[in-house]
């Protein structure tokens, strides 16, 4: 009986716009699963480690199928529905299925092909070889096999190929491709005690021993194990033998003897990498009146809608109401995601969650490592019962392996962090939440105090329910909120340095009432500008058409776009003046300010720049959250959901910026940030005050923040949205063309709009230059596609995308690069 042939379609992390078919070995055949690792050859040389998304019967037409060459897992490290969530994403956002792969996948489940070189000819006596073809032939006789740049050491060349191509003419080397697993588990040598110390007899007799030749190291080690593994007659402890090193300050050499001896016997130990989880040790806040009814009402909208907004002020204490959701779903045994928007947020609401829940709260983010992702990763996948219930991460948390999601929380819905942008796939985490939660028909909850205009909108239109929290917990009053004229007190001469004499006077009342206070800049760096005095020459970045900015910490001009740095100019690049102004202000700037104004005050920015290792959020906010600090300069990062009991005083010392951005969302956003960052003043007992300085105090918008009135804003920007046409009433998706030479960018973007002018009519706006033109060497060129809400756009996305590919195949337009961003924002 002839036996079946099965073919696998693999998904590989590379943008190609088909899966490929491979064939089973019949070896593999009986092995092979839907959701598993598989190694794959592709072109000549090169292999990559897929994803199994089907297993049939069907021989690939126009090409012939190479074989799947090994299977890496035992069971699925994928499930189905993880694989069409996949393809819903490659579809809603014009992108491959393996770009998806990449972005869901962390590093240490991707394996990575370095090539090396091995020998394949033992006897070489026939061949002519000159002297560093022999010593590379002797190296790999050593070493087996070697990378390229491992062979260049051996050989002190800067360059090998010229030696290596002659080898494999001679046939006496190959390349050989190595697949390398990146995650390796974290492993300890643990310690207890050997045979010879198993007794209380034992241990005299080895004590005894030791100290007549002297061996007091060896006497403090045993020592010092005994009290760390609190040793008794029933029960013998196990001791990290680092950890026992270092407490007894002895050598790996002295360990190692006790281990010869018998007195100590060694095993290695797989350990997590994930930091040790304390018991879960309060219980639930009671609710207060307004969140109990908060929370009745989101359980009755869940009965017959799958999405909630709940729309509650600042410091009304919509945590609270997330945490019995969370413990309802527990007792659902089900799974809960609480996606936040950025890692500086998940610092705090880690301690809150932690210790309702313990160990069950898992923490998945791009700023831990890929191993520690992976280590989450599997934890998910195993479904340990108790452990990595609750998931609290970033947008890429998505992805992880749920098997029993039954809630979704989303918080601060409204943040724009939520997209992602570069690479692709550029999917809004919100967005793709809801259809992640709906495969599993799990509820989700948005929450905000100033909800996206799109969010609120579909409330409105009773798609999503709709639950307020208007007041304060506790009965704290909002903020009070004063609007400074900045021209009124430059005129005055009032201003120090960059902030006016109101804010410096309230500054010095709550510093006098032991206070805290918090400065929002949305612009990081000492001074976005420096220009020339008598010709107006201003230095910009050599490889983007921006201004560059200067950082006085590290004495540097730099570039946010592309990290192009320089040393600042001693003078005029132009007219050789040597009168150089520094002109606009950043974090740095605001920073030396208060030292100059308050010299015993301490003061710490929180930006980019202070926030880059994996610690800092956590030691920043601790420090603030201690006393440490007084006073704390940000910029955005400083407006998201924190909760500080001492804040008083909140300053937003440059709001026209924010306002007078060249977007149709600038208001909404300004309005958002504003009332974000006004909600950190006041929230234990006593009412803040939040200071606006502002160049036109008379600007309408100031009016809907001093009353906090969301609907007056949103009843204002959806009314202009529908004249103008912009989101929610159309959909957009958003094209870039890029190419290094500026008339290509051009032609191929004129190209691109001739084919999506077939395909979706009149509605394609551009192309033309964005407001940076130029990033990285790239000039750029931008359409815009708008289409009615209501229609039907998934077959024309995917004709979108192939036409975008028919124009980077013509031969003049090879080398640009063209990115859709669907939804953008």
């Amino acid at each position: 009986m002839e036996r079946e042939t099965f073919f696998a379609d693999v998904i590989l992390p590379l943008a190609l716009p088909r899966v490929l078919t491979y064939r089973v070995p019949q070896i593999l055949s009986e092995h092979i699963q839907v959701g598993q690792r598989v190694i794959v050859p592709i072109g000549k040389h090169k292999r990559y480690t897929g994803i199994v998304e089907r297993i049939h019967t069907t021989v690939p037409s126009g090409y012939e199928a190479r074989y799947v060459e090994d299977i890496l897992d035992t069971q699925p490290l994928i499930y189905p529905l993880q694989l069409k969530f996949w393809r819903w994403i490659a579809e809603y956002y014009c992108c491959t299925v393996g770009e998806v792969m990449n972005a869901a996948l962390p590093g240490g489940l991707k394996l990575s092909s370095e090539t090396k070189f091995v020998l394949i000819e033992a006897d070489f006596g026939a061949h002519q070889l000159n002297e560093k073809e022999v010593l590379l032939i002797e190296s790999l006789q050593n070493n087996g096999a070697l990378k390229v740049e491992e062979i260049a050491t051996a050989l002190q060349l800067k360059n090998p190929s010229k030696v290596l191509k002659s080898l494999m003419e001679k046939r006496i080397i190959a390349a050989e491709d190595e697949i390398k697993e990146k995650y390796k588990p974290r492993t300890a040598d643990m310690l207890s005690l050997g045979s010879s110390t198993n007794t209380d007899a034992g241990l005299k007799e080895v004590f005894a021993a030791l100290e007549k030749k002297k061996a007091q190291k060896q006497i403090d080690a045993l020592m010092m194990f005994l009290q760390m593994s609190r040793y008794d007659e029933d029960q013998r402890g196990e001791v990290d033998r680092l950890k026992l090193q270092n407490a007894s300050q002895t050598t790996a050499s002295i360990i190692q003897n006790l281990i010869q001896k018998n007195i100590f016997q060694s095993r290695t130990v797989e350990i997590g990498r994930l930091p040790a989880h304390l018991l879960a040790s309060e219980n639930a806040k009671p609710l207060s009146e307004a969140q109990q009814t908060a929370l009745v009402e989101i359980q009755e909208h869940f009965q017959t809608k799958d999405v909630v907004l709940l729309e509650g002020v600042t410091s009304s204490g919509k945590t609270e109401v997330y945490i019995h959701l969370i413990e309802q779903a527990l007792i659902d045994q089900k799974q809960v995601l609480f996606l936040l928007p950025e890692i500086a947020l998940t610092t705090q609401i880690i301690h809150r969650l932690r210790r309702h829940f313990g160990k069950r709260v898992g923490i998945y983010h791009s700023g831990y490592s890929d191993n520690e992702r992976t280590e989450v990763w599997n934890k998910v996948l195993a479904d340990s019962p108790g452990e990595c219930d609750i998931i609290l991460g970033a947008r890429s948390s998505l992805f992880l392996p749920f098997t029993r999601l039954g809630l979704v929380i989303v918080d601060e819905e409204h943040e724009h962090s939520f997209k992602q942008h570069d690479p692709s796939p550029r999917y809004h985490a919100r967005d793709a939440a809801i259809v992640l939660a709906s495969a599993f028909k799990a509820k989700v909850l948005l929450g905000s105090a100033t909800p996206a205009v799109e969010t609120y909108w579909n409330a409105k239109k009773e798609r999503f329910g709709l639950v307020q929290l208007t007041q304060r917990y506790g009965g704290v009053s909002l903020p009070e909120i004063h609007i400074t004229d900045i021209r009124k007190e430059l005129k005055g001469k009032s201003m120090q340095g960059n902030l006016s004499s109101e804010l410096i006077q309230a500054m010095e009342a709550s510093m006098a009432a032991g206070e805290q206070i918090i400065l929002f800049q949305n612009r990081r760096g000492y001074s976005p500008i420096w220009q020339c005095h008598s010709c107006s020459w201003i230095p910009v970045c050599t490889r983007c058409d921006v201004s560059l900015t200067y950082h006085k910490n590290v004495h540097q001009l730099k570039c946010h776009y592309c990290g192009y740095s320089c040393d600042p100019p001693k003078g005029c690049n132009a007219c050789g003046s040597t009168d150089l102004r520094m002109l606009g202000f950043g974090t740095e700037k605001i920073e030396e300010d208060i030292q100059l104004i308050f010299p015993e005050v301490t003061v710490q920015r929180m930006d980019l720049d202070t926030t880059r290792n994996k610690n800092s959020y956590q030691k920043i906010i601790q420090d603030f959250e201690t006393g440490k600090i007084q006073i704390l300069v940000g910029t955005q990062m400083v407006t998201k959901g924190l909760d500080f009991d001492n804040v008083s005083l909140v300053g937003i010392l440059n709001a026209d910026k924010m306002m007078n951005y060249p977007d149709y969302r600038s208001i909404e956003r300004s309005y958002q940030l504003m009332m974000q960052v006004s909600g950190r003043a006041g929230r234990r007992g006593k009412q803040g005050k939040v200071i606006i300085q502002t160049f036109n105090p008379t600007h309408w918008l100031f009016d809907f923040v001093k009353r906090g009135d969301y609907q007056a804003l949103y009843d204002h920007e959806i009314a202009e949205r529908q004249h103008f046409g912009y989101p929610p009433y159309v959909r957009m998706i958003k094209i870039t063309v890029k190419h290094k030479e500026e008339d290509k960018a051009e032609r191929a973007a004129q190209e691109a709009r001739k084919l999506l002018a077939e395909i979706v009519g009149p509605h394609v706006l551009g192309p033309e230059k964005p407001h940076i033109p130029r990033i990285n060497n790239y000039y750029l060129q931008q359409l815009m596609v708008k289409q009615i809400r209501n229609t039907e756009l998934k077959e024309k996305k995917a004709q979108i995308a192939q036409a975008m590919r028919d124009v980077l195949s013509m031969t003049e337009f090879k080398s640009a690069k063209i990115s859709i961003d669907v939804d953008p924002i």
